[in-house]
């Protein structure tokens, strides 16, 4: 199935993952003009009227990129904000939503009423089917590895099953944080790299310093399982549990039941503010750099990429 008609001009199949405090608009800003998508979470705009800045400054910034931005909703039922933040979504005729935890009906009718697209995350062939079901025109596919809430499966084994019976937009999420990797996703059947971590060690986001180093100091063997902060498993970087006195090989098991999104967040422990979410990705990360940089880095290896595959084995 050809992709929708805003995806056209992007200088990259990436997606930036929303990240929860660290996207912000000079970080969206950034990723447009370097030419692949931008997006944050309608959450990071507090209170809920500074949404409405944030979509005008980010629209005026933009205008005439060809490369379309996205906001992300949690449409957990624990989110209040949700109705609020998706009427100012529909005044400014966002053109892409993602959402997440939970797919919804309701939601997914709106944004097309307004002629927007629906992406949503799933990490099972189960829920993807159920969000298509439910409207949605494409899916997120948030494999083993990825920053902040994650799956727990393959990305061989997630992608093949949606791509069974699933042939509209599909993005890939996990691990993936050089160009190489773009290309294997797309190798895989997807058609997007969905990216987070790399941007966090941007001089655009909105990280602390330390959390930024840590990126680039880190490794795979640096990121910790766990559905203890927010009652979602997803992976955390080990220095910040540490920091924040627990034992990151010893972390009880998380409530599910106490899952709270109406502000973001639902641990004592201010999961994503002193616990710090990371994918297993960031060994490729070196050093803190503008995003145009990272982005210009990450084409140059997924055009170098398609060339040794050419090379080393050309079609006949």
């Amino acid at each position: 199935m050809p992709l929708p008609a805003l995806f056209q001009s992007l200088r990259l199949p990436v997606i930036a993952a929303p990240m929860f405090i660290v996207s912000n608009p000079e970080l969206v800003i950034a990723q447009v003009r370097s030419g692949i998508v931008g997006s944050f979470p309608a959450l990071n705009a507090r209170p809920a009227s500074q949404l409405d800045e944030w979509l005008h400054r980010i629209h005026e910034e933009t205008a005439g990129s060809g490369v379309p931005f996205a906001v992300n909703l949690i449409v957990h039922k624990t989110n209040s904000r949700l109705q609020e933040d998706l009427a100012i979504l529909e005044k400014w005729k966002v053109s892409l939503v993602i959402t997440s935890l939970g797919a919804n009906v309701e939601v997914n009718a709106a944004v097309h009423g307004w002629g927007g697209i629906v992406l949503h995350d799933v990490i099972d062939n189960t829920f993807a089917r159920k969000a298509v079901e439910k409207g949605a025109d494409g899916l997120i596919a948030v494999a083993a590895g990825a920053g902040g809430h994650a799956g727990p499966q393959s990305p061989f084994a997630l992608v093949q099953e949606i791509r069974e019976w699933f042939d509209g937009p599909l993005a890939l999420s996990g691990s993936i944080a050089n160009g190489r990797s773009i290309l294997a996703a797309q190798a895989m059947g997807a058609d997007f790299a969905y990216i987070g971590t790399p941007w966090i060690a941007t001089t655009e986001a909105n990280a602390a310093e330390g959390y930024k180093q840590a990126i680039v100091d880190g490794h795979a063997s640096d990121i910790i399982y766990s559905n203890l902060f927010t009652g979602v498993h997803g992976n955390y970087l080990r220095a910040s549990i540490v920091a924040a006195g627990m034992d990151p090989y010893n972390l009880p098991q998380g409530d599910k039941s106490q899952m709270d999104f109406g502000s973001g967040g639902s641990s004592a422990a201010k999961a994503w503010k002193d616990i710090w979410g990371a994918g297993q990705g960031i060994g490729a990360i070196h050093r803190v750099e503008p995003v145009a940089d990272r982005v210009a880095t990450l084409e140059a290896q997924y055009e170098a990429a398609k060339a040794e595959l050419q090379a080393r084995a050309p079609i006949a």
